[in-house]
């Protein structure tokens, strides 16, 4: 089945408050076969327009396209697409190998440039999603999900929450390498500054429906800073807390391992055991099966960003990528690192990005 995309995506302030609008028509331009507008927080028009992209993209393998052909009026994007012009912002970067990505599923897709006029139906419904956002309006639900076929590498099917896994910025206990769990320590200067870049290069690429964090303050004050950017609210969630280190709270590691010589080492080996009146990382696997199960099901489709902690986080793309125990200490995560997975309804899921930090250079 071939089917014709139009997509726009717009920002009233580039950078502000942004919305992208898709529908896909039949071969012959008679019939709308699906339609997508949504608000996307604060962005720029380009993020917006990739956005309405990737939107028409997944509407058409939802409905079972092989062949697509795609009409937009930016024609930065359209060239981009075809391979003509570089795509150089790292932001753009990610979001046009999204976009590749979903095009390699179908047996063709052909990109043509057209201009505002032609593009009206699209670019209705970008700027009624911007005046819902603008209005106050509760931002719309994610499209209801259909049965489509399997995705081209994976096999998984259903769209995925895809979930922006952001570590909190630096505290004194980070910089001076301390077991750092239920206690709660504020970011440090460097640490806030680490936040805002983190902020400034989400609110630039977009895309984020729900921000969540740990109650931590040192989580909440990096969720806050992204939210503010996003233009979103910020919702805890108590299970994102960071893993219960007990008696050794505050220590080093080569403290605790004084301390406790016998018990550490085994710790190091065993997810199982519990430091002093602390939390296995059995434990926290347990929770973050629990909170993982919960965003999939209120936040379906949806992208959401989770500011959270080095063992949440870990644990959650372990869980990504159904590893053993051992990856937990061969994953590397630096602080205000960004990391990305998705977990589809299926119960499939992948790992599309780990330890990104290019924004704090």
């Amino acid at each position: 089945m071939k089917v014709l995309i139009e997509a726009d995506g717009g920002s009233r302030g580039n950078p502000g408050p942004a919305g992208y609008g898709c529908v896909v028509w039949s071969d012959d331009h008679q019939t709308v076969l699906a339609e997508r507008g949504q608000a996307i927080g604060i962005t720029t028009n380009n993020v917006a327009e990739y956005r309405g992209l990737i939107a028409g993209l997944e509407e058409a393998r939802r409905l079972g396209a092989n062949e697509v052909a795609v009409s937009m009026d930016s024609k930065l994007v359209v060239e981009q697409m075809c391979g003509r012009w570089k795509v150089k912002h790292a932001a753009m970067a990610e979001l046009h190998q999204q976009a590749r990505a979903l095009a390699s599923t179908f047996d063709s897709v052909t990109y043509q440039w057209i201009p505002r006029e032609q593009n009206s139906y699209a670019d209705q419904l970008a700027n009624e999603a911007m005046d819902r956002q603008a209005q106050g309006t509760v931002a719309d639900p994610p499209p209801a999900a259909v049965a489509v076929p399997p995705a081209a590498w994976t096999g998984n099917q259903g769209a995925p929450t895809r979930m922006l896994l952001l570590r909190h910025g630096q505290t004194e206990f980070s910089r001076q390498r301390r077991y750092s769990g239920r206690g709660n320590p504020e970011l440090t200067d460097a640490g806030r500054r680490q936040a805002e870049s983190a902020a400034r290069y989400l609110a630039e690429r977009g895309g984020v429906d729900v921000v969540l964090s740990s109650p931590l303050k040192r989580a909440y004050d990096t969720a806050s800073a992204a939210a503010t950017a996003l233009g979103l609210d910020v919702t805890v969630d108590a299970d994102l807390i960071e893993t219960d280190f007990g008696a050794w709270e505050g220590l080093t590691f080569g403290e605790a391992r004084e301390r406790d010589p016998d018990l550490h080492g085994r710790w190091l080996r065993d997810t199982g055991l519990r430091p002093p009146d602390g939390e296995s990382f059995n434990d926290v696997e347990e929770r973050i099966r629990r909170v993982r199960k919960r965003i999939i099901a209120e936040h379906p489709g949806a992208t959401v960003l989770v500011v959270s902690h080095v063992t949440p986080i870990k644990t959650l793309l372990r869980l990504a990528l159904d590893a053993g125990p051992g990856i937990m200490h061969r994953l590397h995560l630096d602080l205000a690192s960004l990391s990305i997975a998705e977990f589809y309804p299926d119960g499939g899921a992948s790992v599309r990005l780990v330890n990104q930090t290019s924004y704090l250079a």
